[in-house]
């Protein structure tokens, strides 16, 4: 019974053991050295039994009194005796310089060392307690899990955009590789078309000379006969002997006089043939050229092009590729909300004027600039709409609804000036493309009627001049991340109109998010 009562009292309040290496704290209660350090290193430093809390981690020293105690009653129980248990340092913590059992951390030399290190090689090093530097070394290793898991998760967000791109690019490579094959399909179409006219062209040339020649040839032959005839009546005159014969066969009427030859009509410059020298000339500057989106030229039509040539002999109207076009045609209004307030709308807001005089009140949502957006938006499928100018400086194009309403310093208008727009700027002398503040000229004489067609599966914006026939003007090719809406920029006492087409197919898209400015 003794006993018991003795054990109970040897027993550690942590694992509820016999003492292992009994250590006592200041406040005074004993636990197992192995048992307080691994409470330590989970929870706050405190005594585990009384709650006292320490402001730094005490030093354990070791009980030996109890110690003795708790080995005596293991003796007597036939339980063995626990000799340092936790760590052997005689064994495994000893000084490679001295041999001595290491006790202290050497911060300047980042090793482990003894009390006699203290005095020779460590000496003015800085050194702390293993149980100290251990804490410490502890704090800076969960740092480092948090500052990997932290690089985990932006790695991971990179990965992701990374594989984004990839695909946009996929895309984007898919895209241009079918609009450079339609447009070497339509320029082989075209070519072949040219051949077999030239060829035909040739073929007739050749038949309407040779018929020449043949009819020449004909009069000629008969031309010799008559002089072979005539040669032999002279010889029998001449042979005559009588007088009267003689003078009678003088009556004879002789051959006309050999007239000139008509020249034969073979000109290998004329017709079909100077027509294909010149196609192919086009042909190879076209390809000279460092752009693919202006030539890319519609379901392989050779009738569209981008400069006016002998493409326009080919055997298809250009109304049908308009007619093809206006299938998708989309009836639009300007959206009033974001006139600028120098535009005056009118038409059921299908025509827009720029006046002097301001004519609406300025408010936010409205442009600072001379610009205005339609009211509708676009985020899918194919559309198409037409538009009338009444004269240069202008400019049209399509943007995402949050392009900027306010003016910048030296800026008349802000479409394709940023990333996020696309405009064409009709000029006097020609037109200009935008796209992320860069312009590409274009020839072509500016006209009236212009069109343009939004291809959002394929990724392409192309701009098209109506008069006096469809001509492919430019072309982007983009990814577009967001809704388009049409954009319009007018200088001083110019017009554009909305032209509407009867019967054109309603587009239900994104409404009045053109008021959300950025």
């Amino acid at each position: 019974m003794a006993t018991l009562q003795l054990e109970e009292k040897l027993v550690c309040a942590i694992c509820l053991e016999l003492y292992r290496e009994a250590v006592t704290l200041p406040c005074g209660h004993n636990f197992c050295r192995a048992c307080i350090e691994d409470h330590w290193r989970r929870h706050e430093v405190n005594c585990p039994q009384c709650r006292t809390p320490f402001t730094q981690r005490p030093a354990l020293h070791k009980n030996g009194a109890l110690c003795d105690v708790v080995d005596t009653l293991r003796a007597a129980e036939g339980q063995p005796v626990a000799v340092e248990p936790v760590p052997d340092r005689s064994q495994a913590a000893r000084c490679p310089r001295h041999g001595r059992a290491l006790e202290l951390y050497c911060r300047t030399e980042k090793l482990c060392i003894c009390c006699a290190c203290t005095v020779s090689q460590c000496q003015g090093h800085r050194r702390v307690l293993p149980d100290v530097e251990r804490k410490e070394q502890e704090k800076w290793l969960e740092e480092q899990l948090e500052e990997n898991w932290s690089q985990a998760v932006q790695a991971e967000e990179q990965l992701q955009e990374v594989q984004q791109k990839s695909e946009e690019i996929r895309n984007s490579a898919h895209a241009l590789a079918l609009a450079v094959s339609n447009k070497v399909s339509c320029l082989l179409r075209a070519l072949e078309t040219q051949r077999d006219k030239a060829l035909q062209s040739i073929e007739q040339e050749k038949s309407a000379a040779l018929a020449q020649a043949k009819e020449t040839e004909q009069w000629l032959q008969d031309h010799l006969e008559h002089l072979a005839q005539h040669t032999q009546q002279i010889q029998e005159l001449l042979t005559c002997p009588e007088d009267m014969s003689f003078l009678q066969a003088l009556l004879l009427t002789p051959p006309g006089s050999l007239a000139p030859v008509p020249s034969l009509k073979w000109d290998e410059d004329a017709g079909q043939l100077n027509e294909l020298k010149k196609t192919l000339d086009q042909i190879y500057q076209l390809l000279l050229r460092d752009e693919i989106g202006p030539v890319i030229l519609r379901d392989a039509d050779p009738s569209l092009k981008e400069h006016r040539g002998p493409l326009e002999s080919v055997p298809r109207p250009v109304c049908g590729l308009r007619k093809e076009l206006k299938q998708n045609y989309r009836n639009l209004t300007f959206d009033p909300d974001t006139a600028n307030h120098h535009l005056y709308l009118s038409c059921q807001n299908q025509r827009v004027k720029h006046g002097s005089r301001s004519q609406q009140a300025t408010r936010p949502g409205r442009f600072q600039l001379w610009q205005v957006l339609c009211a509708q938006g676009f985020e899918a499928g194919k559309h198409y709409w037409e538009v009338e100018v009444s004269d240069h400086s202008v400019t049209l194009g399509v943007t995402y609804p949050g392009l900027a309403r306010q003016n910048l310093p030296g800026q008349t208008d802000n479409i394709g000036r940023n990333p996020c727009s696309w405009g064409l700027r009709v000029q006097e002398d020609g037109y200009q493309a935008w796209h992320n503040g860069e312009a590409r000229r274009l020839l072509g004489k500016p006209g009236h009627l212009l069109g343009m067609e939004l291809d959002l599966p394929v990724g392409r914006l192309s701009f098209y001049s109506l008069e006096p026939q469809v001509q492919l003007l430019h072309v982007f090719n983009a990814f577009f991340t967001q809704p388009l809406y049409p954009v319009f920029w007018l200088c001083e006492g110019r017009t554009i109109t909305l032209r509407q087409l009867p019967g054109a197919k309603p587009y239900s898209g994104p409404q009045g998010e053109a008021l959300s400015p950025s």
